[in-house]
């Protein structure tokens, strides 16, 4: 148990495209096209407890990572805090999932889908299955992005223009704030202090800190990309027939 939960000599190197990290990006893949083909059944039944249980696992689950960090001793609030975009998603998940709020899926579409969704593709992992670690990542990233297109899908909840809009606001509230605790806690969530120390896409936007500036013109276009896709479709408006039973005077 406690190779599992603690650290081991046991080799848990997590390598990045293994199988293990193949088979997780084929679940998102199916779990995805389920939700999807069987959005009409999931629609029709009463999912308000099966989601408040989500919700509590995943809370479990978050709790758990950061007990495991303070047992070995790599919890620091330089870099422990849940500040992380992906970590400010999981928290949106669990609010949507206990309140349902439209505002809260808005954000979470565009955070999961163009955030956790690059996170999935380019895991910051250290370990690998079976342990804790390998676990909480992955099912913490799946559930943020399968929620909100079960919302989207299955219970009819669709972005609008203005939901790009309140994305663009929440994060110009959030940024100061984070960079206000970067420089209190020597700290660099968000990237917002400076381009991480592996090669990153951060690489090709400018240097700091104009490549905030152009990561956050990147996320609102692909923002509108996403909303365009996942927006409410007109319906066509079916034309009277005209009838061709006419006589001619």
């Amino acid at each position: 148990m406690m190779e599992w939960f603690g650290r081991s000599n046991k080799n848990y190197d997590f390598d990045m495209f293994s199988t293990s990290h193949f088979i997780v990006l084929a679940i998102l893949i199916i779990g995805s096209v389920c939700i999807f083909l069987f959005r009409d059944s999931l629609k029709k039944k009463n999912m308000r407890q099966t989601e408040i249980v989500l919700a509590i696992s995943l809370i479990i689950m978050e709790a758990s990572y950061h007990f495991w960090m303070i047992i070995n001793g790599s919890w620091n609030v330089s870099h422990s805090i849940p500040l992380e975009l992906c970590s400010i998603s999981l928290m949106l998940t669990i609010v949507l999932l206990l309140t349902r709020l439209k505002i809260i899926y808005e954000i979470l579409l565009f955070t999961a889908l163009l955030g956790a969704s690059q996170a999935l593709l380019t895991p910051l992992l250290n370990y690998d299955f079976p342990h804790f670690r390998f676990f909480h990542f992955f099912y913490t990233h799946l559930m943020i992005i399968w929620v909100p297109l079960y919302f989207t899908w299955a219970l009819g909840y669709r972005p609008t223009i203005w939901s790009v809009a309140k994305l663009f606001v929440f994060l110009n509230v959030l940024m100061p704030i984070i960079m206000f605790i970067n420089k209190v806690v020597g700290g660099n969530y968000m990237f917002l202090s400076h381009k991480p120390d592996s090669s990153s896409l951060l690489d090709v936007l400018g240097p700091y800190p104009w490549y905030i500036l152009s990561l956050e013109g990147l996320l609102i276009s692909l923002s509108l990309i996403v909303w365009f896709i996942f927006r409410e479709k007109a319906k066509a408006v079916k034309q009277p027939e005209v009838s061709k039973n006419f006589t001619i005077h």
